[in-house]
């Protein structure tokens, strides 16, 4: 062994978990230093959770299985800073996360399928629910859901007589700022459920959750339809990146 492979060596040993570089060996294989930290990282994991660790190592945890060898820790770096925060590289769609250099499909295929999960565990804990008394876990999936998207969205909650929630629907899609919304056709989607009431929900992508004037004013046009078919808007829910407005609390209902 050369003095020069030697020092190499000595220095490598000697590096801390999050500054391992990006390497692999000639061979194709993980270096047993990078082998060492994925095996650390998971037991940190296991015995503090998710909240003993910092963001990126949260998503190298995630990336190791999609990348089954070499260094994640330059891509997880990459990604946040690419995309801000770990739910929004979660939430990010696949062509935006196929631009970062070092997304593949099966890194895409893995956080969206992650994502799918979050949004059903969450999804379940409002479904065939009464609504009222299990508020906390509704805002808690219409921030799941919606807090992290890049547009708007706009959906649909409906109760029955019980305030049951018996359906949760998706009326709209939109632009970074502006959703298109059919009062006729939200009543009418009500009408065909048999739902009593409903709670109309969308997101400012711009993480500001304080309602424009076109969101106070289709509220208004939604409840005077829903009022001449007897059928309650018990509130309009626009969901930021941080906090949750209600119409309701707010004065606006």
């Amino acid at each position: 062994m050369s003095p020069k492979s030697s020092f190499a060596e000595s220095q490598m040993s000697f590096l801390a978990d999050d500054e391992a570089p990006e390497a692999s060996l000639p061979n194709g294989r993980t270096p047993s230093y990078i082998k060492d930290h994925r095996k650390r990282l998971r037991a940190r994991f296991m015995v503090g959770g998710a909240e003993a660790l910092p963001e990126y190592e949260v998503l190298e945890l995630i990336l190791f299985r999609a990348l089954p060898q070499g260094d994640v820790k330059p891509l997880a770096h990459r990604l946040l800073k690419t995309f801000g925060d770990l739910n929004r590289v979660m939430t990010a769609t696949p062509e935006r996360l196929k631009a970062v250099k070092g997304v593949g499909d099966e890194t895409i295929t893995d956080l969206k399928i992650i994502e799918a999960a979050a949004h059903k565990m969450a999804r379940a804990r409002v479904m065939n629910r009464q609504i009222i008394s299990s508020w906390d876990a509704l805002l808690d999936y219409c921030h799941t859901s919606m807090a992290h998207r890049e547009t708007e969205q706009f959906r649909i909650l409906f109760l029955d007589r019980k305030n049951i929630l018996i359906a949760d629907e998706e009326q709209a899609r939109g632009t970074v700022d502006h959703v298109p919304v059919y009062p006729r056709e939200v009543v009418k989607r009500a009408l065909e459920l048999n739902a009593s009431a409903f709670i109309l929900v969308h997101n400012h992508p711009s993480g500001d959750p304080s309602p424009s004037e076109a969101d106070i004013a289709m509220t208004a046009q939604i409840q005077e339809a829903a009022d001449v078919l007897g059928i309650t808007l018990h509130d309009h829910l626009i969901v930021g990146k941080e906090q949750e407005l209600s119409f309701r609390a707010s004065g606006y209902l």
